[in-house]
This record gives structure tokens, sequence and C-alpha cells, in this order.
């Protein structure tokens, strides 16, 4: 299991998405939130996934192939101001076209960095794979620069938040830092596709 990961394509638009029915889970979350991160460090691959101090970098959809069975789909971060309103919006509508247009995908890790409250963007990323009825989990990124107290904290606010939240089942906690979380994702994944 997970012995095989490959960049297999960046797709800029809904009409360069695969053609092929492979089942994927979907990486959203705001920009700067970890995700790339979180690809390399799930598979201790240094490289799988390009990361970057600034936010914003990823600007397209991008698929990676996992042992030939599914597919991680990091979709592009938003939110961040430092890009045209253009740009936010074009980027906030390919979001919402791909959970439209794309079938396959059997679930979503929502991002949101440990440190911070969900945004308003949370919230509607939130309300749109309820719309688009995408199950979720909500992933708590960066713990490791909690202390324990401060991580208590970020589950019971995320809670407030979404309600429908329950910690170990649809809440979980990530570090790629410190590998914390890496067990249970693994297994959720493998109880998913093996």
């Amino acid at each position: 299991m997970f012995e095989q990961q490959k960049f297999i394509k960046s797709a800029f638009a809904i009409q360069d998405l695969p053609l092929d029915d492979i089942p994927g889970i979907a990486l959203c979350g705001r920009s700067n939130v970890g995700k790339s991160s979180f690809i390399n460090s799930l598979f201790n691959k240094k490289y799988l996934a390009k990361t970057s101090s600034t936010p914003g970098k990823t600007r397209s959809i991008n698929f990676y192939l996992i042992d030939n069975i599914f597919y991680l789909i990091d979709l592009p971060g938003f939110g961040y101001a430092k890009t045209s309103k253009t740009e936010r919006d074009y980027w906030a509508n390919l979001i919402e076209e791909f959970f439209k247009k794309d079938k396959h995908v059997s679930l979503a890790f929502h991002f949101i960095d440990s440190r911070h409250k969900p945004t308003e963007l949370d919230i509607k990323l939130n309300s749109m794979l309820n719309f688009f009825d995408i199950p979720f989990v909500v992933i708590l990124s960066k713990v490791d620069k909690l202390k324990q107290s401060e991580i208590s904290i970020a589950k019971k606010t995320a809670s407030d938040y979404f309600p429908e939240l329950s910690f170990g089942d649809n809440l979980l906690l990530y570090s790629a830092v410190k590998n914390i979380g890496h067990k249970e994702i693994l297994k959720r994944l493998a109880g998913l596709f093996y």
C-alpha cells in the first residue's frame, strides 16, 4: 500500500481534467495552509509536490496518482490577498466548477491552519462541500506550532464553527514536521481504497 506516487498533470481549466474514472481525494483550503507539505510528508517524499514559502503558489488543480488506485487532487489555495480580485475569483470559480463536474471525488480534506480561526472562506468552502454532498474531513494543520492547551482550543473552535465535526472521525490533527496524524490519514485512505 502507498508504494507508488506519481505526479500526473496540472489542470488550469475544467476541460483539462483527466478523463479517466479513477476516484480522488480533494485537498482544499486557504493558501499556505500546508497542502503541498501534507502530500510530501504523508508519503515521505521531499519533492513530490512543490512547496513554497510564498502563499498562493498552487494555481492549478494538481493530480497525483497513488498506487494506480486513486488520485490526491490538490486544489488551488484560496483567498491569498496579494493576488488580484480577478484571479481570486477565477480560482474560486475553478474550485466550484471542479466540484460540480468531477463526480469521482470520494472525499475532501478541508485544511484549516490550527493557529487561526476558520475564515469566511472556510465557511464558504464548508457550505460548498455540503451543497455538493461531498463527504469531508477537516484537518487542523501545523499543530506542531501549538501547545497542548492551544490544540484543545483549536479543536473546540473548529467544532463551534462546524458543529457536524467529531474529533477522530471527521476532524483530525496534522503536522508535516512531527508526523502527527500521519497514521490516521493513511488508515482512512486504506479503508477507502484497499
